[in-house]
C-alpha cells in the first residue's frame, strides 16, 4: 500500500504518473464494444470481488442513468442501455456460494440470463479470481464477448480475455482508483455518443 510509504503529495503525483501509462486505445476500445452491444440491443453484464465489486456496481448504475438525458428519466428512451451487474443480488449469490461454491457465483448468473453477443466486463486486481475467470471460460465458450480489466501483471484473466484494459501497477489501491477513473470517462463518452453531442475540442 503505497500510502503508507508515500506522503499525500507524493502519492498523487504517482496516481498521476499510472494515468498516464495507461493505453487510451484499450479505453475507447471498451466505450466501443458497450455502444455496439447498445445497438444490437444486448446486455453488458458486470462483475468482480471486493474493490472490484463495488467497481462493477458503480459502473452499472452509471451505465443504465449516467447516460441518460433528464427527458430520458421520465419516459421509455431508446437510449438507455441493458446493464446487470452480478454482484448485487445478494441472496443468488450467497446460495450459489453456499450450496455450489463461491466460484460459481458469477458464472452461474451468466447462464440464467446471458445470451450470445451480451459483453461480460470482468474487473479482477490480480486476474487470479476463480470465480472471476469461471464466468469468463464460460462467456468465451457461449458466444459472449468478453473484456477483462486488470492490474499487476493481468494474471490469468489478462490470457484468457478477448479484449482488455491492463493497468500495470503493484498496488490494490491505485489500480482501483485507475479503473474507475476510466469507467467514468466511459460513461461520459457513451452519454455523447447516445445523444449526439458535439466533442470539445482543445485550442
Amino acid at each position: 500500500m503505497l500510502g503508507i510509504e508515500l506522503a499525500a503529495a507524493q502519492y498523487f503525483e504517482r496516481l498521476t504518473a499510472e494515468l498516464k501509462r495507461i493505453d487510451l486505445s484499450e479505453v475507447e476500445k471498451l466505450a466501443d464494444l458497450i455502444f455496439e452491444t447498445y445497438r444490437r440491443g444486448k446486455t453488458v453484464f458486470v462483475f468482480g470481488n471486493g474493490g472490484s465489486a463495488t467497481t462493477a456496481s458503480h459502473f452499472a448504475e452509471d451505465l443504465a442513468k449516467g447516460t441518460l438525458s433528464p427527458d430520458d428519466l421520465w419516459a421509455y428512451s431508446p437510449n438507455r442501455l441493458r446493464v446487470i451487474s452480478l454482484t448485487d443480488n445478494v441472496g443468488w449469490i450467497t446460495a450459489l456460494a453456499n450450496d455450489l461454491a463461491y466460484e460459481q457465483v458469477f458464472v452461474q448468473q451468466l447462464v440464467n440470463l446471458a445470451q450470445p453477443d451480451d459483453l461480460a466486463v470482468a474487473i479482477s486486481g490480480s486476474g487470479n479470481s476463480p470465480n472471476v475467470l469461471r464466468a469468463v471460460e464460460w462467456a468465451n465458450q457461449h458466444g459472449l464477448i468478453t473484456f477483462g480489466m486488470t492490474g499487476f501483471d493481468g494474471g490469468q484473466l489478462k490470457r484468457i480475455q478477448q479484449y482488455g484494459l491492463h493497468v500495470p501497477t503493484q498496488d490494490l489501491g491505485m489500480v482501483e482508483s485507475l479503473h474507475a477513473c476510466v469507467l467514468h470517462w466511459i460513461v461520459d463518452d457513451l452519454y455523447a455518443r447516445l445523444h449526439k453531442v458535439a466533442r470539445y475540442q482543445a485550442s
